[in-house]
C-alpha cells in the first residue's frame, strides 16, 4: 500500500564537499552523526523522458531506511510529494497508474542509476527534537540507456523535519552561504545525472509570446491540456479539489473549441469537443453529488431542535457514504480508460499541428473580442427568456441553460484577456459572480428535487416529512432571492463589456 510523504528539502554545492558546522543555527543545540548509508537507485522514465520533461521521478531504491519504490511529484520549488511503495521487483501498479497521463501507451524503462555514499547528520533542538537531517552525497551516476554516460559529484542536501517551519532552512541557508556553500543548480540528482551522463535529452519547450488571434486560443488551450495531465494524480490520490479543478480544466477546453471557431476549424474540433464533454461528465457523477450532500447537511444544522432532523441526517449520510464508496474506483476507470487516453493523445495531436482558419493568423483584438460579444449576446438572449417565463420548472430550466452559456462567456473572456487587458479582465470578474449566482439557483433546484424523493421516502417509512417541507421551503425562498437578484448582477456584468 503506497504511502505519501510531504518533502521539503534544499540542495547545494560547494568547492570542498564539506559540510559546515550548523550548531547553534535558529534552534540547532546539536548536530547528531548518524554515521554512513549505502544507496542504490535505479530511476525510471519513458524512451523520450516524458517523466523527467515534467520534473517527476520514478525511481527503486535499496538501502536506508526507505528502501522501496518513490514516485516524487512537484509540489513548489523545493517542495515535493513522495509517494512511497513497498519494495518489488517490478514497477507498483498504483505508481504506474499515478504516472500514466504522462507515459500512456509508453513502458517506464530503466533510465539512470544512481548509488550514493550518504553521511548523515540530524539537526536537534534542546529538547533532542529533529528540525532537519543534513547530508553529505557522494553519487555515482551510471545511464543505462544510449551512449551509457558516467559521473560523480558531492552535494549536499538539507531536508525539513516533518511538521518543521520552512523558514529554519532559510536560516541555514544564509548560515551556509557565508561559509561558501552555494545553492546546487540542478533541482535534483535525476537532473544532475541526465545532464552529465550525455546522451538524448527532451528539450524544455520554449514558447514565445502570443501575437496573433491563434496563438491566444491555442495558448489557453494548451494551459488547460496541462491541467488535465498534472492533475490526474491528484484526482487519484483524492486531494481536495482536484477533481472539481479537472472538470473545470475540461469545462474550459471545451468552451475553447465552440467558441473560437473562427480560429479553430469546427470540422476537426467538434469531436474533441464532444470527448470533452463526456470526462466532464464522468467527473461529475459524484462531485454534483458531493456538493448537494454538503448543501443539505449545511441546512439541516441549521433547523430547530424541535424538528429533530437527525433521521434526515442518517438518510444523507448513508447516501453519501455510497458514493465516497464508489467514487474512487469510478474516477480510476475513467481516467484509465483508452477513451481518456485517447482524448488525451488527441489534445496533444490538435495542439501540435493546429487545424487554423484564416482569422487565426490576425491581430487578436478584433477576432477574440468579436467572439466574446457573440457569446454575450447569447448569454443576454438566454437571461432574458428565462426571466420572462413564470416562476416554476420552465424558467428552471432556462436558467440553468443560462448558466451553461456564462461559464462559456467567462472562459472565452479567460482565453482573451491576455490580448484585450483591462476591460475582459473585468469582465471575467463580473461572469464569475454571475455564474456563481446562477450555480446557486441550479443548486437549489436540485437540492429541491432530492428533498421531494427523500421525503416521499420517509413518509413511505411511516415517518414525519414536515423537517423536508421546511428545508424545500427554505431552498424555494432562497431560489426566488437568486432570481430577484439576478437583473442588477446582469446588467453589471454586461457593462463590464460593451462591445
Amino acid at each position: 500500500m503506497a504511502e505519501t510523504k510531504r518533502e521539503i528539502e534544499r540542495k547545494y554545492e560547494s568547492d570542498d564537499g564539506t559540510l559546515p558546522d550548523l550548531t547553534g543555527v535558529g534552534a540547532v543545540a546539536a548536530v547528531l552523526d548518524q554515521g554512513l548509508v549505502e544507496l542504490d537507485a535505479t530511476y525510471y522514465d519513458t524512451a523520450d523522458q516524458r517523466l523527467a520533461a515534467a520534473s517527476l521521478t520514478l525511481r527503486r531504491r535499496t538501502g536506508g531506511s526507505d528502501a522501496g519504490w518513490h514516485l516524487k511529484l512537484p509540489v513548489a520549488p523545493g517542495v515535493r510529494d513522495e509517494i512511497r511503495a513497498p519494495l518489488s521487483d517490478t514497477l507498483p501498479g498504483e505508481l504506474a497508474a499515478l504516472v500514466r497521463s504522462r507515459t500512456r501507451e509508453a513502458r517506464p524503462v530503466p533510465l539512470v542509476r544512481l548509488r550514493s555514499a550518504r553521511d548523515v547528520r540530524h539537526l536537534v533542538d534542546a529538547d533532542g527534537a529533529l528540525l532537519a537531517e543534513a547530508s553529505v552525497d557522494t553519487v555515482t551516476a551510471e545511464r543505462l540507456t544510449g551512449a551509457g554516460g558516467t559521473a560523480r559529484w558531492t552535494e549536499i542536501e538539507v531536508e525539513l523535519a516533518d511538521g518543521g517551519d520552512p523558514a529554519f532552512l532559510d536560516q541555514v541557508e544564509k548560515h551556509l552561504a557565508r561559509a561558501g556553500v552555494r545553492p546546487s543548480a540542478s533541482s535534483s540528482k535525476l537532473a544532475r545525472a541526465l545532464e552529465l551522463t550525455g546522451g538524448a535529452r527532451r528539450p524544455p519547450v520554449a514558447r514565445p509570446e502570443p501575437v496573433t488571434a491563434g496563438d491566444h486560443v491555442l495558448a489557453y488551450l494548451r494551459a488547460q491540456r496541462d491541467d488535465l495531465v498534472a492533475l490526474d494524480p491528484a484526482v487519484r490520490l483524492g486531494t481536495p479539489d482536484a477533481v472539481h479543478r479537472m472538470r473545470v480544466a475540461t469545462r474550459r477546453a471545451r468552451s475553447t473549441l465552440r467558441t473560437f471557431r473562427a480560429v479553430l476549424d469546427r470540422a476537426a474540433t467538434e469531436p474533441v469537443a464532444a470527448e470533452l464533454k463526456w470526462l466532464a461528465g464522468e467527473l461529475g457523477v459524484d462531485r454534483d453529488q458531493e456538493v448537494l450532500a454538503e448543501r443539505l447537511t449545511t441546512a439541516l444544522d441549521a433547523l430547530p431542535p424541535a424538528l429533530d432532523a437527525g433521521r434526515i441526517h442518517e438518510r444523507l449520510t448513508s447516501r453519501a457514504r455510497a458514493r465516497v464508496r464508489a467514487a474512487p474506483a469510478h474516477l480510476a476507470s475513467v481516467l484509465d480508460s483508452a477513451r481518456h487516453l485517447a482524448l488525451l493523445n488527441t489534445l496533444d495531436a490538435l495542439l501540435a499541428d493546429p487545424p487554423l482558419r484564416k482569422a487565426a493568423a490576425r491581430k487578436p483584438e478584433k477576432v477574440l473580442g468579436k467572439a466574446v460579444q457573440k457569446d454575450l449576446s447569447q448569454l443576454t438572449a438566454l437571461v432574458e427568456r428565462a426571466l420572462a417565463l413564470p416562476p416554476g420548472t420552465d424558467r428552471d430550466l432556462a436558467l440553468h441553460e443560462a448558466r451553461k452559456k456564462g461559464k462559456r462567456a467567462r472562459y472565452a473572456a479567460e482565453a482573451a484577456a491576455p490580448a484585450l487587458g483591462a476591460p475582459v479582465r473585468r469582465l471575467t470578474s463580473a461572469m464569475k459572480t454571475l455564474t456563481t449566482l446562477l450555480g446557486d439557483h441550479q443548486d437549489s433546484v436540485m437540492a429541491r428535487r432530492t428533498l421531494r424523493e427523500l421525503a416521499a421516502v420517509a413518509h413511505a417509512a411511516g415517518e414525519s416529512a414536515f423537517p423536508y417541507g421546511v428545508l424545500y421551503g427554505r431552498e424555494e425562498a432562497r431560489a426566488a432571492a437568486a432570481e430577484a437578484e439576478l437583473p442588477a448582477r446582469w446588467r453589471r456584468a454586461a457593462d463590464r463589456f460593451p462591445g
